[in-house]
């Protein structure tokens, strides 16, 4: 029997046997150097950050037990906290599914404590004040999702939370972008201390959008008087405080019953799938593939662990920003978008059955190679070609990722713009190319438009995966019945002419009424989505 422990992980022979990997240096000497020098805080305390993130700062401690361990702090949702990390004493399980069924176990001993960021929670608040306040605090990095640096609804107007914030100030913030704010607020207090905050979110610019959203709110503090006009030359002084550009690339699914089988079948103990309250799908494993991308934007005022030395590609920004744009805006991201709204249509499980569909694969093929390539800047570090060809050939077909179509159709309002307005946006700006020949992209985005109306190809009501602006776009088709293309109408206007959804309006670049007459199509009745992609992927 093997528990997931500190003092269950001393049995070092029984784990060997179970093919289980153990940290190679001594937790407690990482837990004084972190309690002591703290260099590193996470925002976003789940599975991609367990699985990618956490693991390098291991190869790290591995070969240099002076390195410190990772403060993870959970600002969402505190279950995780209570429930994952304490109960195992931060340890993680990290288990990677290979294309031939093998599977590689290490267990993931780097992270040095789990705290729930949130002032309600006031012992875990302030020794995270704490940590902000000590000299040696060097990265703040974030996986929050996208939608966790939006301070405004899709109308334009702050959310509550943030609005409140705004008011209140940094004693009690409640919006995670706030929290950041008041935390940055609290190291200028006690020096103006320099420190990098880094999102390794994928999304694209994702560091503008981090910075973009703290700057603001300190700037409507500064406008109130709750905090001194220098605070916010603080956060606008690059010599002090960034916001470091990244790419980041692992693709890390829900906890997979068959892993947690496995692990049974080996002797462990407890490692049980969670559902938190807040829908977040955890075990105290993480299962993900084995490929992996990190570049970041050398930026850090306060220095910066020697990352390179776990993989981690160190540029500047204008190649970060190439490479972020090859893997969210045409080599990755966008087919996954595809593949997530046409599964769930087509009933689809998961995303490597997914891509033994003729339809399918040829749609992600077209949409890679035929329709993104043309317009991809090539970053130097990366090939594009060579990275798209491992995406279709090897990543996406792995049949033991057991990634389904649902969990990546969450959020997708705040991410068509980047996976497909910025290729568009590429076409309109090329003198050689044309956005009205495109075909794939706008496939995709009436089939995301038609993935709204909550009924499956067959007829059938279909549940829809977490979206902040889920109601407000399916009001727009409220009146739109499967079987009577003529009910459409105009609905699809507020939609497709959304510059906040697209970053341009897509009837001005000639490609609205053609998404409107695929959409058509898809409800001229059942198997209209199939039909669809038939006639148009000949």
């Amino acid at each position: 029997m093997l528990k997931l422990s500190q003092e269950g992980i001393q049995d070092f022979r029984a784990w060997a046997e179970a093919g289980v990997e153990l940290p190679g240096f001594s937790r407690k000497e990482m837990l004084r150097v972190t309690e002591e020098n703290p260099a590193w805080v996470h925002f976003g305390a789940g599975n991609i950050f367990r699985g990618f993130i956490a693991a390098l700062q291991q190869t790290l401690l591995n070969t240099d037990p002076k390195q410190s361990g990772i403060v993870a702090v959970e600002g969402f949702d505190g279950e995780i906290i209570d429930r994952i990390y304490r109960p195992y004493d931060d340890l993680s399980l990290v288990v990677i599914m290979n294309p031939d069924g093998t599977l590689e176990k290490k267990v993931v001993g780097s992270i040095s404590d789990g705290l729930i960021g949130d002032p309600a929670r006031a012992d875990d608040w302030a020794k995270l004040e704490g940590i902000f306040r000590k000299p040696s605090l060097q990265i703040v990095s974030f996986t929050i999702t996208e939608k966790g640096y939006n301070l405004k609804r899709i109308s334009g107007e702050y959310m509550a939370d943030v609005a409140q914030d705004i008011l209140a100030g940094p004693k009690q913030p409640r919006h995670i972008m706030s929290k950041v704010t008041a935390l940055a607020y609290t190291r200028y207090k006690n020096g103006a201390l320099p420190v990098a905050f880094v999102s390794m979110d994928n999304c694209s610019h994702n560091g503008e959008k981090l910075g973009g959203a703290v700057r603001e709110i300190a700037q409507k503090w500064a406008d109130n008087g709750l905090v001194e006009k220098a605070f916010l030359a603080y956060v606008n002084d690059p010599g002090k405080v960034t916001f470091p550009w990244t790419m980041i690339d692992k693709i890390t699914p829900r906890p997979s019953e068959i892993i947690r089988a496995a692990l049974a079948d080996k002797g462990l103990v407890g490692m049980e799938i969670l559902r938190t309250d807040k829908n977040t799908f955890i075990a105290p494993f993480v299962n993900t593939e084995g490929p992996q991308y990190l570049v970041i934007e050398e930026e850090f005022p306060n220095g910066r662990p020697p990352l390179e030395k776990a993989g981690v590609l160190f540029a500047d920004r204008q190649t970060v920003d190439k490479a972020e744009r090859m893997k969210v805006c045409t080599c990755l991201n966008p087919l996954h978008t595809a593949l997530a709204v046409f599964g769930c249509l087509l009933g689809c499980e998961l995303i490597a059955d997914e891509m033994k569909d003729d339809n399918l694969k040829r749609l992600v093929e077209k949409i890679g190679y035929g329709e993104g390539l043309p317009v991809v800047v090539h970053p130097g570090i990366l090939d594009p070609e060579d990275f798209l060809r491992e995406v279709i050939e090897q990543r996406l077909p792995n049949p033991y990722i057991p990634d389904t179509p649902q969990r990546i159709a969450t959020d997708t309002s705040q991410k068509v713009g980047i996976r497909f307005g910025e290729t568009i946006k590429a076409y309109v700006e090329s003198e050689a190319l044309d956005p009205a020949s495109l075909t794939c992209i706008p496939l995709v985005i009436a089939g995301w438009c038609r993935y709204l109306l909550g009924v499956d190809d067959k007829g059938r009501e279909m549940p829809l995966s977490p979206d902040p602006s889920l109601e407000s776009l399916r009001s727009y088709l409220s009146g739109v019945r499967l079987g009577e293309p003529e009910s459409v109408g105009n609905c699809l206007r507020p939609i497709l002419g959304n510059e906040e959804l697209f970053g341009l309006n897509l009837y001005e670049v000639g490609l609205g009424e053609k998404i409107e007459r695929y959409f058509k199509e898809m409800v001229s009745g059942e198997n209209g989505v199939r039909g669809t992609l038939e006639k148009y992927l000949a």
